[in-house]
């Protein structure tokens, strides 16, 4: 049988099995809810967005920070689904990220308010993740960025502990802004096993990302 005379639905499936055959670099599997995973896809075949899957809880220490901050989660600005990252929008990404890593010292919740966990502003100069977090989005904010596309993610690290970040969406692709980093990646680029984020639609509601595994704190290190 010459491949002319083969449906395209049974050469996908030979492609397939050559790719798994070679080591499985390219493949993507379903799990049982018919959600695409990335996990086990090399960099250079993962998309340049994050899939929102279905809703899923808030972190609690967003939740309390929403109660003690109503107008910080509402939604602000245009309301696109990605921005256009021309050469002004990339400098406010890099000066802004770059200015918050360098002004906040890192300390855990536990070691700063003797709690857990708790997501608020570094004021004060110190923090852990999800407050340089907060602080990154909301001076983009100030500059007119739209919450629709700062969104606060929820990650594992390498370590595979709890960690936030924020996810930039942009016409480039997602970018991550973690004070972990020195330099703005793009989300497949870091490492991490995304858990959850911010919906687009709505601040206050979150989506899932995929890994299933929700750390039961965010930000227990720094």
């Amino acid at each position: 049988m010459s491949p002319r005379s083969l449906s395209p639905r049974l050469l996908s499936a030979l492609a397939a099995l050559l790719l798994l055959a070679a080591g499985g670099s390219g493949a993507h599997a379903e799990d049982p809810r018919g959600e695409t995973r990335f996990a086990n896809l090399s960099p250079a075949f993962a998309p340049r967005h994050l899939k929102d899957g279905r809703n899923t809880t808030a972190p609690m220490g967003f939740v309390r920070f929403c109660a003690a901050h109503a107008q910080e989660c509402d939604p602000m600005g245009s309301g696109v689904l990605s921005m256009r990252l021309d050469a002004q929008r990339s400098a406010e990404l890099e000066r802004i990220n770059r200015i918050v890593n360098e002004a906040v010292q890192p300390e855990t919740d536990l070691d700063h308010f003797g709690e857990t966990e708790r997501w608020t502003y570094p004021d004060d100069g110190r923090g852990d993740c999800e407050d340089y977090v907060l602080e990154k989005r909301r001076r983009l904010v100030n500059l007119g960025w739209p919450t629709s596309v700062l969104l606060i993610t929820v990650v594992r690290d390498h370590a595979g502990d709890g960690h936030a970040v924020l996810t930039v969406v942009t016409d480039k692709g997602d970018l991550v802004l973690d004070n972990q980093e020195t330099e703005i990646r793009a989300w497949k680029d870091t490492g991490y096993r995304f858990v959850k984020r911010q919906s687009q639609v709505s601040p206050p509601a979150w989506v899932s990302l995929g890994e299933t595994a929700v750390p039961p704190v965010v930000g227990g290190g720094r």
